[in-house]
């Protein structure tokens, strides 16, 4: 997916690095990610979601909180309400990017940071909120900290350890940790919430989920990560939570209604991507791309994937119908079609070309499905496949009339 590196500004007068995941095709709307405690905007978690999400037309945002990754500040006295502080800036960038209200999603300890910013950001901002493996008790995050906390309360600082990595923390840091009281700042939102977590979370246990679930108001959702651990370090678990946001989050971000539908035909719209564009048809929207071999990102079919595509379906479409009417023991029919480029002979005949252009050439297998068939029903579907549309229109005497469009 393409991915924009960002600088966003804080009130506190340092920046905060961040990326942002784009759509190939265009942006169905944008969302913001909040990653674990003590983690960055590159852990498997942030990075794989917000692809993810980006695959589903959702811009997503992620970032390194306050003193992590490439962002300025001083971790080790910031505490949780920084965080909240660092959501803020982020959604406003978006906000003002994008317009319109924004996804938040949050893994861990982020899940319990975006509870806790939606009110700040402001609710007419947030269109709803998504938690992956978040702590109904921000405190207790405090218990995965390896260190003399007592010490740093008497002295005001101190050397600790999380997760295996050396920090500096202040007794404000622990102090504004403490602070939060998360079911209670749950319980005032009035936005959808969508919370999952896994049943077998050895870091955050999934009772966790249960007291933020109790103290959300409707509308309220809860999804089972069944067999993930907390840090999604499976590729799948990872896909599969973004994609049941995507899906959840469309009833909150709807499509643009300004995207052009066109009343027949297509219609193809530029995205972010390389080659990435949106294809239109008068009821469904997709992606057609181009492979990482030559610089797309692989997101779609490929122009010419799209040209075999509509070969091979109407021949099979046209195959079935008239089986159908004939009342054939048709079972099912699979075609398989490729493009030569330069295809200059057929049979014992070299075809004229143009002068600078080669003869090119669809070659089609078709596998007939039914032990019932004769082999004059066989001869005969054969024959029908010949004659379906595409393959007319496609050997047919076929223009392409180009005119320009209006334009903004």
């Amino acid at each position: 997916m393409p991915t924009e590196q960002l600088t966003i500004s804080t009130s506190r007068g340092y920046d905060l690095a961040a990326a942002l995941e784009l759509p190939t095709g265009l942006v169905r709307g944008p969302a913001l990610f909040a990653h674990c405690f003590t983690c960055t905007k590159q852990s498997k978690a942030a990075v794989e979601v917000t692809r993810a999400l980006a695959k589903q037309g959702i811009a997503c945002l992620r970032f390194d909180f306050t003193g992590l990754g490439g962002s300025g500040g001083d971790f080790g006295r910031a505490g949780f309400a920084s965080d909240v502080e660092d959501l803020v800036a982020s959604a406003n960038h978006l906000c003002d990017r994008f317009g319109g209200q924004i996804l938040l999603v949050g893994h861990s300890l982020g899940g319990a940071a975006v509870l806790a910013a939606a009110d700040t950001i402001g609710r007419d901002r947030v269109a709803a909120i998504a938690t992956i493996g978040a702590p109904a008790d921000v405190p207790h995050v405090l218990g995965n900290i390896q260190g003399d906390l007592a010490a740093i309360e008497r002295d005001g600082q101190g050397e600790v350890t999380i997760g295996g990595r050396a920090f500096h923390l202040s007794r404000e840091f622990l102090d504004r940790t403490r602070a939060i009281d998360l079911p209670s700042e749950v319980g005032r939102l009035k936005l959808p919430i969508l919370i999952a977590h896994s049943p077998t979370d050895q870091i955050v246990g999934v009772e966790n989920a249960s007291k933020l679930f109790d103290a959300a108001l409707h509308p309220k959702s809860f999804v089972s990560l069944a067999g993930a651990d907390h840090l999604l370090t499976e590729a799948q678990d990872a896909h599969f939570i973004a994609e049941v946001i995507a899906a959840w989050a469309a009833r909150y971000l709807p499509l643009e209604t300004d995207w052009p539908m066109p009343e027949e035909g297509v219609i193809v719209c530029t995205g972010h991507g390389k080659f990435g564009t949106e294809v239109h048809t008068v009821s469904h929207r997709f992606v057609a791309d181009e492979p990482r071999s030559y610089g797309g990102d692989d997101t779609g079919p490929t122009p010419y994937d799209l040209l075999n595509a509509a070969l091979g379906t109407c021949t099979a479409m046209t195959m079935k119908m008239y089986a159908g009417r004939k009342g054939l023991p048709l079972d099912g029919v699979r075609v398989a079609v490729t493009h030569e480029r330069d295809h200059q002979h057929e049979g014992d005949h070299v075809h004229a070309m143009e002068e600078g252009m080669p003869m090119q050439a669809l070659h089609r297998v078709i596998t007939i499905e039914g032990d019932s068939l004769s082999e004059e029903d066989r001869s005969k579907l054969m024959e029908i496949a010949g004659k379906c549309p595409v393959h007319r229109t496609l050997e047919g005497h076929l223009h392409v009339h180009t005119e320009a469009g209006g334009g903004a």
